[in-house]
C-alpha cells in the first residue's frame, strides 16, 4: 500500500513537532522498533511473542522488539536497534533504513509502572532470513499492516486483566492477537499516516 512506502512514512514522521525526551524526569523510558518490509501487495511489520516470564507485565504478549533505555545508549533509536539485535538477531544499524519516530505511548500495566515507550520506525528492502530469538522471545512473526488498516484483521479476544478475564480488541497475526500497548501504537501509527482514519476503540 502506498501509505506504507518508506518515503511517505518518513515524510509523515518528519512533519511532526520535534520530540524531546527528558531522561532526567521521573519514570523509565523505552523504545520499540516498528520494522516495515514489502510483502506481495502489502507491507508487513515484525512482531515478537514475548516469552512467559514471572514478573513481566507483558509476559506472553505480542509486541514489537524493544526494551528499556540504558545510559550508554546515545538515544532511543539506538535503544531500539540494540534491543532488536539482542532479541531477534536483526541488525537494524546495518541493514535497516531509519524513517523516524512518533509520539511516546504511556505504559501503565496494572497501574504500577510509569514508563514512556517511543516507537522507532525502520524499513527493510526484503524480509530477513535466519532470525534467531533469544530467551526473551517465544516466537517471531510478521503481520500484514494493510489488512490491519482496512480492519480485515481486526478481532477481539479474552486476556487476563486485573485478576479477571476481559475482552479486548486487537489485530490477528497468525494464531496470535496484538492487543493492549502494541495495539495502541499501531493505531497511532495508522492515524499518523492516514489523518482521517478512525481508530477502533481500545
Amino acid at each position: 500500500m502506498l501509505v506504507f512506502q518508506p518515503e511517505y512514512v518518513q515524510d509523515c514522521l518528519a512533519a511532526q513537532p520535534d520530540l524531546t525526551i527528558d531522561f532526567n524526569a521521573p519514570g523509565r523510558h523505552a523504545a520499540v522498533a516498528i520494522v516495515l518490509v514489502p510483502h506481495q501487495q502489502d507491507t508487513q511489520a515484525l512482531f515478537i511473542l514475548r516469552a512467559t516470564k514471572k514478573g513481566d507485565p507483558w509476559s506472553g504478549q505480542m509486541a514489537f522488539p524493544g526494551g528499556h533505555y540504558e545510559p550508554e545508549d546515545k538515544d532511543l533509536r539506538v535503544t531500539a536497534e540494540r534491543e532488536t539485535l539482542e532479541e531477534v538477531s536483526l541488525d537494524l544499524a546495518r541493514s535497516g533504513h531509519y524513517l523516524g519516530s512518533f509520539s511516546p505511548v504511556k505504559a501503565n500495566p496494572r497501574g504500577n509502572l510509569d514508563m514512556l515507550v517511543v516507537p522507532q520506525v525502520f524499513a527493510l528492502e526484503t524480509k530477513p532470513e535466519g532470525l534467531q530469538a533469544n530467551y526473551e522471545v517465544a516466537d517471531i512473526l510478521w503481520g500484514d499492516l494493510g489488512r490491519m488498516l482496512d480492519r480485515q484483521l481486526l478481532t477481539q479476544s479474552t486476556f487476563p486483566q486485573f485478576n479477571r478475564s476481559t475482552v479486548f480488541p486487537g489485530y490477528q497475526v497468525g494464531k496470535e492477537v496484538v492487543w493492549g500497548l502494541t495495539f495502541r501504537m499501531l493505531n497511532e501509527f495508522f492515524s499518523l499516516l492516514v489523518p482521517d482514519w478512525q481508530a477502533p476503540a481500545d
